[in-house]
């Protein structure tokens, strides 16, 4: 029997779990590529094992990379509303063999990871005036 792509098992996923839209998953992968590259090559013969703290790094990273300020609005669609999420789509892949994890990987590496206003949301809100310092009219009196 051959073994099934990633587009049906994503199918297949997304069939028996409707929490995550298809997308989620996608992103997941291009999400977890993107990180495996920001911290760094592995060693020769090695894998290098990314962490549930750099993979949500590496998250906030390519999301606002690809995406900017569309961030939350994709996420939320997607059905992606906390960290908890990004950890759940990841045991997720890892259960249809999508994803490896180590003996110390836990859904709980995704809990209290971030918040996701702070994460997505501030990085492109303008920033405050600092009334001290501006003064209130040129050539005031």
């Amino acid at each position: 029997m051959q073994p099934l792509s990633l587009e049906e098992v994503l199918d297949e996923i997304v069939e028996h779990d409707s929490r995550y839209q298809r997308d989620a998953y996608i992103f997941m992968r291009e999400a977890l590529e993107y990180t495996q590259r920001m911290v760094g090559k592995p060693k020769r013969n090695e894998v290098r094992h990314v962490t549930g703290g750099e993979l949500l790094a590496g998250i906030r990273n390519y999301a606002i990379e690809q995406y900017g300020p569309m961030v939350p609005t994709l996420l939320s669609e997607w059905g992606i509303h906390s960290c908890e999420d990004f950890g759940e789509i990841v045991f997720i892949m890892v259960e249809h063999n999508l994803l490896a994890k180590t003996e110390s990987d836990s859904r709980d590496d995704f809990k209290c990871g971030y918040d996701f206003d702070e994460a997505f949301s501030q990085p492109f809100l303008p920033s405050k005036k600092k009334s001290s310092s501006t003064p209130k009219s040129v050539g005031a009196k």
